[in-house]
């Protein structure tokens, strides 16, 4: 794609538990044919390895995104293929980055899974890494961020924390999986979440079966 028509999201992962959640989100951003920012926190990438066996490195980032998003929900590998994926990593370290500036055209960002620490720091507006620089650059854009905060129980601090992010504009969204939908597999949870952060960004996807106001619905088949 020419970069002069290229408008992605910025998917930040922060250090939160809950590697499978960005995963989905990505391959359904993918499906659906939208282009991917990507910064990735340092603090994630041990939880990536913690939960995949998967080290993401800057130098070999195509190669391990590509292990990691074929990885299934219950650490299976080759579950998923992936083909071409129209994305850009940016080291979480770079400052100068594209998305660090609100000149860069970006549609919005979505912050899966985020820490509590991550949303303490876009909820001061700290910004001391890329992921929450550009977390607060699509705040004083007026575009959509979506945080899947993932942390229980929630104390008063990080509550007020979320609070601010939703009077400032952002969607909170805890990633917080359903059973109305007939899950009966750790990916149907997995991808219910991720299809509800797609919902809030207004990204079309096929993830998870939606309510149609009939009890007992998911049982039909």
């Amino acid at each position: 794609m020419n970069d002069a028509n290229r408008t992605p999201w910025v998917v930040g992962v922060s250090g939160a538990s809950g590697t499978p959640y960005a995963a989905a989100v990505l391959r359904g951003l993918l499906d659906a044919g939208e282009s991917v920012d990507l910064v990735v926190s340092r603090a994630s990438r041990l939880t990536l390895l913690d939960e995949t066996g998967i080290a993401f490195r800057d130098a070999h980032w195509q190669e391990d995104l590509r292990a990691w998003l074929e990885r299934g929900a219950d650490g299976k590998p080759g579950t998923f293929r992936v083909e071409g994926a129209d994305v850009r990593h940016w080291a979480a370290g770079d400052l100068a980055a594209g998305p660090s500036s609100g000149s860069y055209p970006v549609k919005g960002m979505l912050i899966v899974p985020a820490s509590t620490a991550c949303v303490a720091g876009v909820a001061l507006g700290l910004s001391k890494d890329l992921l929450q620089r550009a977390a607060s650059v699509t705040l004083k854009e007026h575009r959509k961020l979506v945080v899947a905060v993932r942390e229980t129980p929630l104390n008063g601090q990080t509550l007020r924390h979320l609070v601010a992010l939703d009077e400032a504009g952002a969607v909170v969204l805890p990633a917080s999986p359903a059973f109305y939908a007939g899950a009966t597999h750790i990916q149907d949870l997995v991808d219910f979440v991720a299809g509800r952060v797609l919902d809030a960004a207004g990204v079309a996807h096929g993830l998870y079966r939606r309510w149609e106001g009939e009890l007992g619905g998911s049982r039909a088949e």
